[in-house]
């Protein structure tokens, strides 16, 4: 059973989920650090600034968005070096994956989760 999930930032913590990893590359307003209660602040896995905001979190983009962050995660090293991290942190204990974003589907956070099992599964 894969331990990777998957949840708001702004939603309430809960002791099930374990390592708390926030994989935003800018701080999601209107929560404080104390109120995030994070157990890493893991940047280096979010889309690089500038497809983040090509996407702009439009539905009609995010086919092509989710092909194009694929290729960051398995093409640029230090994105590549946190999906391994994160990986590893679930091996033993729950990880939830910590975003922003309004939409719970078309966003980056569900095309990682995927990234993460695939790897696993090779």
């Amino acid at each position: 059973m894969k331990n990777i999930f998957l949840k708001r930032v702004y939603e309430p913590v809960d002791e099930a989920d374990g390592q708390r990893i926030l994989i935003d590359r800018l701080w999601p307003r209107g929560i404080s650090k104390e109120e995030a209660r994070l157990t890493y602040w893991l940047k280096e896995v979010a889309p690089s600034s500038e497809l983040r905001k090509w996407f702009g979190h439009l539905p009609e983009r995010f086919e092509e968005f989710q092909s194009r962050y694929l290729q960051e995660l398995r093409t640029n090293e230090r994105q590549s070096v946190a999906v391994d991290q994160i990986i590893e942190w679930s091996l033993n204990r729950p990880v939830t994956l910590l975003y922003g974003a309004k939409d719970p589907i078309h966003n980056h956070a569900q095309v990682l989760k995927e990234e993460l099992i695939f790897r696993m599964d090779e």
